[in-house]
């Protein structure tokens, strides 16, 4: 004990034997040990060890075949006409799915009732019997006309000559997507918060450009997951158009599967590692886009997969660099 100038009495501890031998910035933290977490783990990696080993050494899968079909002419030639289908479906069923979610919203009972009864009908239907149905449309009208209802027709077309496999493969997905888009569309555009419906009316802009510049942009926020999930169905769809005498991705693979049924496992596998593809490809554009589109709704955008393999290796160098310096 000693008394400092003031009169104040100054005490002074002796060191403990409970007191650190070294500063807390320099002690290492033990993590909580999680044992359960690893068990989970060790089951998880064991099944997918066996799940490899059988594919890599179960000779039914013929992966000498597989070779030799993955990149035939006609496979290529029929994952070209899957790759068009998908395009012109998505395309038209978009626009499609956007004027039937506009009808669904407008003031109009008669839009509503026409939009909904459309969506209804065709969410209803399985998409095997639309294709079915319009590759026999020729049966039921050999001339499709434009004129006046139950009056002269003023232009008039082949039905059997204007309704190729292409076209009709094209038609019948778009009319099927068109009613699924028209949902994922109207809940982004209900998505929006209110205030900015109210905020562009109170400029006094127009109704089109409240909804081109103001309204779907960031209704984009919420249609893109949903969508880029229904064009990922729209994908695997499209195998139904071999019903149709169409020979995409499926079709092609079908008809080698007849002509060499020896080969019929490694030709399936060709279409699911297409399928596999095509789907990964859509996935990646799916995060840029929605990437894009989370400027200014957040404050740091998500990072790109490679910025996560960069931050993640930074991490483990600090954290190595401090084990060798405790």
């Amino acid at each position: 004990m000693s008394e400092p100038p003031g009169g104040a009495v100054s005490v002074t501890a002796p060191p403990s034997a409970d007191t650190p031998s070294k500063p807390l910035s320099a002690q290492r933290v033990v993590p909580l040990r999680r044992p359960g977490r690893w068990i989970a783990s060790a089951v998880v990696l064991v099944l997918v060890a066996q799940i490899a080993h059988g594919l890599a050494t179960n000779p039914f899968y013929q992966w000498d075949r597989f070779r030799y079909w993955f990149l035939r002419p006609s496979i290529l030639d029929g994952l070209l006409i899957t790759l068009e289908v998908t395009a012109f479906s998505a395309v038209l069923g978009l626009l499609g799915g956007i004027l039937l979610a506009l009808g669904r919203l407008s003031g109009s009972p008669v839009l509503r009732a026409v939009s909904w009864t459309y969506t209804w009908l065709f969410r209803s239907v399985p998409l095997i019997v639309v294709l079915i149905f319009l590759y026999n449309f020729s049966a039921l009208y050999r001339t499709v006309g434009l004129g006046v209802p139950f009056g002269p027709s003023f232009v008039s077309f082949d039905e059997s000559k204007l309704a190729t496999d292409m076209v009709v493969a094209v038609v019948g997905l778009s009319l099927n997507e068109a009613a699924y888009a028209a949902e994922v569309v109207r809940g982004g555009i209900l998505s929006v918060d209110q205030g900015q419906h109210e905020a562009a009316a109170a400029l006094g802009l127009p109704k089109g450009y409240q909804f081109t510049r103001i309204v779907f942009p960031q209704a984009l926020r919420s249609i893109t997951p949903n969508y880029v999930n229904q064009l990922i169905g729209l994908v695997k769809s499209t195998s139904l158009v071999f019903y149709v005498s169409l020979l995409d991705l499926f079709g092609s693979v079908q008809t080698m599967g007849s002509t060499y049924p020896g080969d019929i496992v490694p030709l399936l596998l060709v279409a699911t590692v297409w399928y596999l593809i095509l789907t990964s490809a859509v996935s990646v554009v799916q995060f840029y886009v929605e990437r894009h589109f989370a400027r200014g709704a957040t404050r740091t955008l998500p990072p790109t997969p490679l910025q996560r393999a960069r931050s993640g290796l930074t991490a483990l160098r600090a954290r190595l660099r401090r084990e060798a310096a405790v």
